[in-house]
């Protein structure tokens, strides 16, 4: 087959080249999917409930033990300052930037954060979130909507949740933005 056209001739021919056995290349592709955002944000919500399920269970150190994990393994502490607003917090500690403020708000018990009283001791027993959307833009993706946690009374509170992942050098997920906070309710 002859092809005449030059640029269909050379997209043909690195297609062929791309897609062949024969290539001796190492592809790395960071890229973020829609499906690993999901359950990023999935392993969110069920770490949030086992800390507190460890909490109600175990104690305030091994819920701390357990949080620290988590935030280890969710957040991009290690890659800088994270930009997190909780969803509870006042001046002057709004902003949770380093680690150990997330810690605080997560579990407590830390006298530089003294109104932290520990938000995922709060006794939840399911979390989902809801996304409005997703914005996925090669090794970042955000996303905006909803977060619902259940208490032990049954109760739901609902809190609107954006976040923004990046991929590490491992290809693991991190959060490097996380802004929470309660619905605007007019009077």
């Amino acid at each position: 087959m002859t092809i005449r056209h030059p640029i269909l001739a050379a997209a043909f021919l690195a297609l062929a080249t791309a897609s062949g056995s024969a290539s001796a290349q190492t592809v790395v592709n960071q890229a973020i999917t829609e499906r690993e955002v999901v359950a990023a944000q999935r392993a969110w919500c069920d770490a949030l409930v086992s800390i507190s399920t460890t909490h109600a269970t175990q104690g305030q150190p091994a819920a701390k033990a357990l949080a620290e994990r988590v935030i280890d393994a969710a957040y991009g502490y290690q890659l800088g300052a994270v930009l997190f607003k909780p969803t509870l917090t006042v001046a002057p500690q709004t902003f949770r930037t380093t680690r150990a403020g997330a810690l605080a708000y997560f579990v407590g018990g830390d006298p530089a954060f003294p109104n932290d009283k520990g938000f995922a001791l709060s006794g939840w027993t399911k979390c989902e979130a809801t996304n409005s959307a997703i914005f996925i833009a090669g090794t970042s993706a955000s996303t905006m909507g909803n977060v619902a946690i259940t208490g032990p009374n049954g109760a739901v509170t609902t809190v609107d949740k954006t976040w923004t992942y990046v991929k590490d050098s491992a290809g693991q997920l991190r959060i490097v933005v996380h802004h929470s906070s309660l619905p605007y309710r007019p009077n």
